[in-house]
């Protein structure tokens, strides 16, 4: 295996777990979440050897996974494979065998796949911890403005949780 590609697959498996969590935010389905895992994936490959390290790879791999996930959400939806949002909310499947926590976390996916994707993203970030002045850095707008849209999609969050 090349240096290259061994570094590559030890960075990428250090944060995998992100990347599901990233393709389970945008996709429903689990086959749509492994065609944006399988496609995030690829993008962080297909870009890798242009990575620079001016910023940590987590940092450069969130943005490029954020990246792919919206446009691969903007693409299914032009060719019309995903579903509507009305649809998701009449499809309630409750496990006998989760417990409380599973299912609130749950909720939460499917909440926060009716966002749009710029809120999503915000969530995302929100949920890793970062900082308002890197949100804004990794989504190019300003602080303040990541604040107000943050607190949009908290709010908007909050309804949809207390909706389900």
């Amino acid at each position: 295996m090349k240096a290259l590609e061994k570094e590559f697959l030890e960075r990428v498996q250090k944060h995998r777990s992100v990347l599901f969590k990233i393709a389970k935010m945008y996709m429903n389905d689990p086959d749509d979440q492994k065609d944006l895992f399988q496609e995030i994936t690829y993008q962080l490959w297909k870009s890798y050897p242009t990575f620079q390290e001016k910023s940590s790879f987590s940092t450069w791999m969130y943005r490029v996974a954020l990246n792919t996930a919206i446009v691969f959400l903007k693409s299914e939806k032009k060719r019309g494979f995903i579903s509507n949002h009305e649809n998701w909310e009449q499809i309630k499947i409750v496990e006998e065998d989760s417990s409380e926590k599973e299912q609130q976390i749950k909720q939460l996916y499917e909440a926060i796949q009716k966002l749009n994707p710029i809120d999503k993203a915000l969530i995302f970030y929100y949920l890793e911890d970062y900082s308002g002045r890197e949100i804004a850095m990794q989504l190019g707008i300003s602080e303040g403005n990541v604040r107000v849209k943050l607190n949009r999609a908290k709010a908007k969050l909050t309804e949809l949780v207390n909706k389900s």
